[in-house]
């Protein structure tokens, strides 16, 4: 069959428009260690059948670095982008953001690709304000990184008053940021609790649960920066350690810096 110059045109539009219509509906997102198909769905709104079947996965296991092709929409960052600006244009809080592209700082790069999950149905402009209360039954809502129960929330929040009730506030967020990325990281227990109680080689990880501040009432600051750590803030940059600036144990200080923060240094 001969093709005229204006069918080719037909052709190459429409071969175009399918183009668009396939990236502008699909992102990638790249696996970290700990996550799971189920809490992926969550974060994108989809379930974990679709995600299988649009990456031809024959099972549920996924490895950390492999790129899932999952619905939404790709942002180039332009200048004078920010976390706060893009999801407002998109419609998803700053938190869904920075867990959609592991983005847990504040720093963006002009020219760099984030994946903007497709809004829920329910999702509204007030997630960028409003923080629900969780119930007694542990949950991973929408925007939180990890499962968390009231008990859960008042023992990290407790933790937080003991270790860093004299600290700015992005101190006593980046000790709860650090009990997260534990809880994310392979080498940790998973869950808040099992984090803050667990020992190692006969110690408990963590001075207030050894001398009994952990059973100290929390302040309603630290609750508030637990709250902000359990939805993704994390100004400790990924540090799994922190110690007062004080100390002189050679082996935290040997570590990658990650923050400092008042008189609190953050490693990893």
């Amino acid at each position: 069959m001969k093709l005229t110059k204006k069918s080719i045109g037909l052709l190459a539009g429409l071969c175009f428009t399918l183009f668009v219509s396939i990236t502008v509906n699909a992102a990638t997102y790249r696996v970290t260690p700990g996550d799971s198909l189920y809490e992926i769905a969550k974060v994108f709104n989809t379930s974990t059948s679709t995600i299988m079947k649009d990456n031809n996965l024959s099972g549920s296991m996924i490895y950390p670095g492999q790129a899932l092709y999952v619905p939404g929409k790709e942002h180039t960052v332009i200048k004078g982008d920010t976390l706060y600006l893009i999801g407002k244009k998109y419609n998803v809080s700053v938190s869904t953001l920075r867990r959609a592209n592991n983005e847990w700082d504040d720093y963006l790069f002009i020219g760099q690709r984030l994946s903007i999950p497709t809004p829920a149905q329910s999702s509204t402009l007030n997630n960028f304000t409003t923080v629900q209360m969780p119930s007694t039954a542990p949950q991973s809502t929408g925007t939180a990184k990890v499962s968390y129960s009231s008990s859960e929330l008042d023992l990290l929040a407790r933790l937080i008053t003991a270790e860093a009730q004299s600290e700015p506030y992005d101190a006593q967020v980046a000790v709860g940021g650090v009990i997260v990325n534990r809880i994310l990281d392979s080498r940790f227990p998973s869950t808040i609790s099992s984090v803050i109680y667990e020992k190692s080689y006969g110690y408990y990880q963590f001075t207030p649960v050894e001398n009994g501040w952990i059973n100290k009432p929390a302040t309603s600051t630290a609750r508030k920066a637990a709250l902000e750590a359990i939805n993704g803030r994390d100004p400790s940059n990924g540090s799994v350690f922190y110690f007062d600036d004080s100390t002189t144990n050679k082996w935290l200080w040997s570590k990658p810096i990650r923050a400092r923060i008042g008189k609190m240094v953050y490693v990893y």
